[in-house]
Formats: C-alpha cells, sequence, structure tokens
C-alpha cells in the first residue's frame, strides 16, 4: 500500500491581499479541524459584529462550509 503525500496549505499558498486584509488580532496558523489547511485564530476576543475586510471570492450560506 502506497499513501499519496498530502498537500498542506502554507502562508505561501495565501494571497497577499488576504494578509492585508487581515485586521491586526487575527493570525493564519494550522487549522485545529483540518492539519492540512490553515484556519483563523484570534489572539484575542473580537466583540460582535466587527466587520473587516475587504471580502474578496464567492460568499457561502453557513450550511455550505
Amino acid at each position: 500500500r502506497t499513501d499519496s503525500p498530502v498537500a498542506v496549505e502554507t502562508l505561501d499558498d495565501v494571497p497577499e491581499h488576504v494578509l492585508r486584509g487581515l485586521p491586526e488580532d487575527v493570525r493564519l496558523f494550522p487549522s485545529a479541524v483540518d492539519k492540512t489547511r490553515l484556519g483563523v485564530w484570534a489572539t484575542k476576543s473580537i466583540l460582535k459584529g466587527k466587520k473587516f475586510g475587504p471580502f474578496v471570492g464567492d460568499k457561502k450560506k453557513r450550511s455550505q462550509v
């Protein structure tokens, strides 16, 4: 049996505009859900309703993610 290597997402895979759009207290680190992907982590509490961006991409419904 041969297992194919799994590609692991890194910061090099993230477009520069995404990194620039992150709020000061938000970082990208390995996901707690999927170790091959990056996750969004807050370094301190984010107030409910806080908005940041700009958003670039396709919006998804909660049931799609």
